[in-house]
């Protein structure tokens, strides 16, 4: 009978265990998450004026137009399907230093950004290890803060505010570079130009 209680005993302790992890504190986290951090817990996720989700605020996408700022290069591609939310995909290349692979994009990519008067900097040229950096550095903004003015026939000073809004600081203030988020900063051009349209 001792071996048959003690059997009970641990289908007990199992069973409340279980409840613990798998039920309640899961349940819980996603009440905090979504009580005292609406956004961070959905992804961070942004949408346009209709309402729209355009992409993650966390995630780097690939803008082409001479309107937008470019973002770091990135190994893979973000997603976004038509009536799909966006989703990122996590991934480098894996190519090794010495790959002659590696060291033809790069030069591809350093030869494209002196055609457009671009300062080749290094985050401007080399993937992030994720794929996903969302963000550039302040100095790789401002290289293209011309070719942006110039295509969306602006001032280069209408945009330099934007530039600085959407660049975040080092983290707790000491570690990392500081960044610019190339999605906020973009859409925010875009409001920019709705605006200017919809002046009197």
């Amino acid at each position: 009978m001792t071996f048959i209680r003690e059997i009970i005993k641990a289908i007990r302790i199992t069973l409340v265990l279980w409840l613990i992890t798998a039920i309640i504190y899961p349940l819980a986290i996603l009440v905090i998450g979504q009580g005292l951090f609406p956004s961070q817990a959905n992804g961070s996720m942004m949408k346009n004026i209709d309402d729209q989700p355009i992409g993650s605020a966390l995630i780097g996408q690939v803008f082409t137009s001479e309107k937008y700022f470019h973002g770091r290069p990135s190994a893979v591609r973000y997603s976004q399907g038509r009536k799909a939310k966006p989703t990122g995909i996590s991934g480098a290349s894996n190519l090794a230093p010495g790959n002659p692979e590696l060291a033809n994009r790069i030069i591809e990519k350093a030869n494209q950004l002196r055609d457009e008067n671009v300062q080749p900097w290094a985050d401007l040229i080399y993937t992030s290890g994720s794929g996903l950096d969302p963000h550039i550095s302040v100095n790789a903004a401002r290289q293209q803060l011309e070719r942006v003015a110039r295509a969306r026939d602006v001032k280069e000073n209408e945009i330099l505010p934007l530039i600085n809004q959407y660049t975040d600081g080092r983290f707790l203030g000491i570690f990392g570079e500081p960044g610019v988020n190339i999605l906020r900063l973009n859409y925010a051009l875009d409001l920019q130009d709705i605006n200017r349209e919809n002046r009197p």
